[in-house]
C-alpha cells in the first residue's frame, strides 16, 4: 500500500530544544516513581524465584530501568511496543498491573496469560503490550509488523521494538531494516545495549556501532546513554517526532548496564566486581534521586515515603500471585490450537 511520505530528514538528537523542555519536579517524581516501581518489583521477583515460586527462566531488568522509562515516558496511548525476554520492566511501564504481572511469573490463573506464559511470554492488547519473547530477535520481526499495521490503520501509531545488543546479530534483524526502510514504516528500533550478549561481551560479539547498522538502509540513528533517563527522554521525543512527520524507521541504541546476570541462573562469572560496582555508581535511580535532592531541595522522607508506599504495592502483587489459584491440570489441552 503506497503512502505519502515527507522529505526524509535526520533530527539532531544531540540538542535539546524547545520540543525537549527542561523537566519539572512533578516530571521527575514521576519518572523517579517508574523507574523504583521496576527496580522494586524486581528485586521481590528475584526474592521469589529463589523461594522457588517462579520457575523457568527469569531475566531481571535491574539496572536498565532509565530505558523504557524514558521512551514510555513521551509515547502515545496508540504506540505499541514488543520486547525481548527481559520483559517485566516494559510491561509496568507501558501501564500492566504488578498483580496480573507477579501472578504470570508464578504462573497463576490471575496472570496476564493466565498464568501459561510465564516470564517470557505475556501480553496485553488492552495496554498495546505485544509481549517479550524468547526467541532471538523475533520482538524484532514482530515490531517490524506491528508498524506496518499502524501505517495501515493511518492511526499515527508508532510500534517501539526493542532488542538486546546479542540479538542485533541476528540476520532476521537486517531483513526487518530492510523492509522497515522500503515501506518507511512507523519503527522505533531500540537497541538495549547492556554490553553483555549472554556471557559475551559486545567487543567480542559485535563490530562497529551497533545504530550504524541501519545507515545501509538509509535508516537515521543515535547512540544514547541509557543511565540518564532524561537523555532517553529526550532521544526518544525527537526520534518519535521524526517518525510521526512520515520519514520512516529510526534507531536508537540506547548504552545500558544490567547490574545482575543474564538470567537468575546466571553467576555472571565474566565479570569483575570492579566492573559492576563501577557501574552501580552510574545507577539511574540514585543520579535522579540525588538531582531532586541537590536542585529542588526535595526532602529524603519525601522520597522514601514514595519508596514505602511501592513497597507496599509490590507485597501486595506478591500476595495476590501466592494466592492465585494454579490452573488445572486440564487446561494444558486449551489454548493449543484454533478451531475453524
Amino acid at each position: 500500500m503506497a503512502t505519502k511520505t515527507s522529505k526524509s530528514k535526520k533530527p539532531n538528537l544531540k540538542t535539546v530544544s524547545n520540543s525537549n523542555p527542561e523537566p519539572t519536579l512533578e516530571d521527575m517524581k514521576n519518572l523517579y516513581h517508574e523507574m523504583l516501581l521496576i527496580r522494586r518489583f524486581e528485586e521481590k521477583a528475584g526474592q521469589l524465584y529463589g523461594m522457588g515460586l517462579i520457575g523457568g527462566f527469569c531475566h531481571l531488568y535491574i539496572g536498565q530501568e532509565a530505558v523504557v522509562t524514558g521512551i514510555q515516558s513521551v509515547q502515545e496511548e496508540q504506540d505499541t511496543v514488543v520486547t525481548t525476554y527481559r520483559d517485566h520492566g516494559h510491561m509496568l511501564a507501558k501501564g500492566m498491573d504488578p498483580k496480573g504481572v507477579m501472578a504470570e511469573l508464578t504462573g497463576r490463573e490471575g496472570g496476564y496469560s493466565r498464568g501459561k506464559g510465564g516470564s517470557m511470554h505475556m501480553f496485553s492488547q488492552e495496554k498495546g503490550f505485544f509481549g517479550g519473547h524468547g526467541i532471538v530477535g523475533a520482538s524484532t520481526a514482530i515490531g517490524t509488523g506491528l508498524g506496518f499495521s499502524h501505517q495501515y490503520k493511518g492511526d499515527n501509531g508508532v510500534a517501539i521494538s526493542y532488542m538486546g545488543d546479542g540479538a542485533a546479530n541476528q540476520g532476521q534483524v537486517a531483513e526487518c531494516y530492510n523492509m522497515a526502510a522500503l515501506w518507511k514504516l512507523p519503527v522505533l528500533y531500540v537497541i538495549e545495549n547492556n554490553q553483555y550478549g549472554m556471557g559475551t561481551s559486545s567487543a567480542r560479539h559485535a563490530a562497529g556501532q551497533l545504530y550504524a547498522r541501519g545507515q545501509g538502509y538509509g535508516i537515521p540513528g543515535e547512540i544514547v546513554d541509557g543511565m540518564d533517563v532524561f537523555a532517553v527522554q529526550a532521544a526518544a521525543r525527537q526520534a518519535l517526532d521524526y517518525i510521526r512527520d512520515g520519514n520512516g524507521p529510526y534507531i536508537l541504541e540506547v548504552m545500558t548496564y544490567r547490574f545482575r546476570g543474564h538470567s537468575m541462573s546466571d553467576p555472571a562469572k565474566y565479570r569483575t566486581k570492579d566492573e559492576v560496582d563501577a557501574q552501580k555508581e552510574n545507577d539511574p535511580i540514585v543520579k535522579l534521586k540525588a538531582i531532586m535532592m541537590e536542585t529542588h531541595d526535595v526532602a529524603e522522607d519525601d522520597l522514601k515515603k514514595i519508596d514505602k508506599d511501592i513497597k507496599a504495592r509490590i507485597k501486595e502483587a506478591a500476595e495476590f500471585a501466592q494466592e492465585s489459584p494454579e490452573l488445572p491440570p486440564e487446561e494444558l489441552w486449551t489454548d493449543v490450537l484454533v478451531e475453524v
